[in-house]
């Protein structure tokens, strides 16, 4: 398998276990842990996950094993391309507990709370904030990002805890690009209303291939998170994006638009220790 480490991250295979993280990040390693898995890992998809409960939990432990974290405060929301961000406190943890129900960010303060998302082509938005030592988990699919949820990330972390935009680093996750999301014109229709205020619109949304006499588009969602992050006031050296699509390395991360159902999850994960 081909390594993937590039300006912004490394590519690390740890007893099977293959995962990347951003080189930023570890510059805060004292700090937190972060991770974002490969192939083969796999911890299911929202309906296939109470079929392989146990494995899941065996690989959850495995990864905690590895970053030196403990893995029995693991928060994973149940993710319904909403754009709902809560704060972890003093709830339970677990995996799909009612408190986190249709949530689709997380964000916290608190030490060894791990917080994670499965992705498999929507972006992952990890946060962390050094000042304030603040740390958020974001799932963002074409409907998350429509929806505004890495902005909506960001407000949380400011009304919340305080936060400084300008203190904020984002790294962006691997996840379907624009070379590969493609949609009909009923789509493109909506993002462009939506976002057609954005100066790089035109960047933002192309025309690509024609089927059937049907005139089919790409969008690049990467682009809009970016640009509405920046004008959410994060500086542009703090927003890092790992530059992989996941429809491009689907050898290497579960894809729902290569595999469909049969897709498996991968996990990022973030925590305070």
């Amino acid at each position: 398998m081909n390594n993937l480490s590039n300006n912004n991250i490394i590519h690390i295979k740890n007893n099977e276990l293959e995962y990347i993280q951003f080189k930023k990040l570890l510059e805060y390693n004292d700090l937190i842990r972060h991770a974002i898995t490969l192939k083969p890992f796999d911890i299911g998809s929202n309906e296939s996950f109470y079929n392989k409960a146990e494995e899941v939990k065996k690989d959850y432990k495995k990864l905690c094993d590895i970053l030196e974290i403990n893995n029995k405060d693991i928060y994973r929301p149940f993710q319904t391309h909403t754009d709902i961000v809560k704060c972890v406190n003093d709830e339970d943890p677990g995996i799909f507990t009612e408190e986190f129900k249709n949530v689709d960010a997380l964000t916290t303060n608190r030490k060894n709370k791990i917080l994670s998302v499965s992705i498999a082509d929507c972006i992952d938005l990890i946060f962390f904030d050094p000042v304030k030592k603040v740390i958020a988990n974001t799932h963002s699919g074409w409907q998350g990002t429509y929806k505004l949820i890495s902005q909506k990330t960001v407000e949380n972390m400011v009304d919340n805890y305080d936060c400084n935009p300008k203190d904020i680093i984002c790294c962006i996750g691997p996840s379907i690009r624009k070379c590969h999301f493609e949609v009909d014109e009923d789509i493109k229709e909506r993002f462009f209303e939506k976002f057609k205020h954005l100066y790089n619109i035109n960047e933002i949304i192309g025309k690509g291939r024609i089927e059937q006499n049907k005139q089919k588009f790409n969008i690049d969602t990467v682009l809009i998170n970016t640009t509405i992050l920046k004008q959410m006031g994060l500086k542009e050296e703090n927003i890092i994006d790992c530059g992989i699509c996941t429809v491009c390395n689907s050898d290497k991360f579960h894809s729902y638009r290569v595999d469909r159902e049969i897709s498996g999850r991968n996990t990022g994960i973030i925590t305070l220790v």
